[in-house]
């Protein structure tokens, strides 16, 4: 079990971080998942070099990564900063912009100690709240600048009719405070249609992605959606879309097939659903998956009503993908990382030289096991460690002849290998 919560790193720390003007970090003796073990430089924000452990000796920093897998660095396409860690809140959520902040800022530093390098949140405007939780999101993004990558998306609830009027102009107003994205519910609207309509009108005004929520069960309002996403400059996303499982079979792959041809990306919640979903429930991955359709895997509410228990951690969502969707581990895990970072417009990453240095190391030597057992974990933003997590566990026998209940040895966790 970790030893601590993720903290911001002390940037004093030169065997660990270095300083502002910090030379190459080197990471020594990792395992890549063709079963490599090889030592990785990074210099400011990308990989330098790649080479044989060993063979990279060169002045700077170290970290010993032996007995570590070093992996793409996963991202979160589809958090909730806003409702995050409101679970245990007695009465409504408070949305005070001191409240939100706070709360956004707990929650990506959980994420980031998970192994997310980069968070796209999903965050409410309209309504009582008006533009001020968003403030508090873009406040939180500025403020962890250098820990993390924090991207806001634009929520209103309704667009149509009179009542939606205020918040397609307030919409307007949060691409131009910071909102890098565009989402909402369609299907909370009186008119789905209409709502999409003006989502995608906005965002090809601005330039930017959309990325809406909707579990929708209906054909034709996917099928709807899917001809007016085509063609769209900019990445278009729609998730959960657990309402492709209640479809019968051909349906089904009729509504993923035209996703495909729209080029619209899935994200999935495997961990269960978020504000905007009205059932529990994970789309059908391997159909869509089959009809070409991007999918990429989110992990939704982070300790608020829709799922009081929500851990936002990529790993737990690669695992249930996994476990119970079938997929194989090395695709589980892209969902959560290169697909993830493609839905959320961010650059590729792969352990290369000259690729970003956004990196995961977790305790363990092959992806299946450490999507199993994924507790100690080193995580690299920008080519500076950032967040670790340690696990320990120990086993006690009494028949060692000392005392009942004392430890005769402590032996390293397995999945771990009870290292940091």
């Amino acid at each position: 079990m970790p030893d601590s919560q993720p903290r911001q790193p002390d940037d004093h720390a030169a065997d660990v971080t270095g300083g502002p003007e910090r030379s190459a970090l080197t990471l020594c003796g990792a395992r890549l998942t063709d079963g490599r073990i090889v030592d990785v430089r990074l210099g400011g924000s990308h990989i330098e070099a790649v080479g044989t452990a060993g063979s990279l000796v060169a002045p700077g920093a170290r970290v010993d990564l032996r007995g570590h897998l070093l992996l793409p660095a996963p991202a979160e396409p589809h958090a909730h900063s806003d409702t995050a860690l409101t679970a245990d809140t007695p009465g409504p959520a408070s949305q005070h912009p001191d409240d939100v902040q706070r709360r956004a800022t707990e929650a990506a530093l959980l994420q980031l100690g998970h192994g997310a390098t980069a968070l796209r949140s999903h965050v409410r405007i309209g309504d009582v709240q008006g533009l001020g939780a968003l403030e508090a999101v873009l406040q939180t993004r500025r403020s962890l600048r250098g820990l993390t990558e924090l991207t806001a998306v634009a929520v209103p609830r309704l667009l149509t009719g009179i009542a939606g009027a205020g918040n397609l102009a307030m919409l307007r107003d949060a691409l131009k405070m910071g909102a890098g994205a565009v989402g909402g519910c369609p299907d909370l609207d009186p008119d789905p249609a209409g709502y999409a309509e003006a989502v995608l009108d906005v965002a090809a005004e601005h330039g930017c992605p959309v990325d809406l929520h909707t579990d929708s069960d209906d054909p034709g309002r996917l099928a709807r959606f899917a001809a007016m996403a085509g063609g769209m400059r900019h990445g278009v996303s729609i998730g959960p879309c657990a309402g492709l499982s209640r479809l019968p079979p051909d349906a089904a792959a009729r509504a993923a097939d035209q996703l495909a041809a729209a080029g619209v990306t899935v994200i999935c919640l495997p961990q269960g659903g978020c504000c905007g979903a009205e059932r529990l429930g994970t789309a059908p991955v391997r159909l869509l998956r089959a009809a070409g359709v991007r999918v990429a895997a989110g992990s939704g509410a982070l300790r608020d009503l829709a799922n009081p228990v929500g851990r936002g951690d990529p790993l737990e969502a690669a695992f249930l993908l996994a476990s119970q969707s079938g997929l194989r581990a090395e695709h589980a895990y892209e969902a959560v990382s290169a697909e993830a970072r493609r839905a959320m417009g961010l650059p590729e990453v792969r352990v290369e030289a000259g690729f970003p240095a956004e990196l995961l190391a977790v305790r363990g030597e092959r992806l299946a096991g450490v999507l199993s057992l994924a507790y100690s974990r080193i995580v690299v933003h920008r080519g500076r460690v950032v967040a670790r997590t340690s696990a320990v566990r120990e086993y006690r026998d009494s028949e060692a002849g000392g005392p009942p209940g004392l430890p005769r040895q402590g032996r390293p966790d397995p999945g771990t290998g009870g290292g940091p």
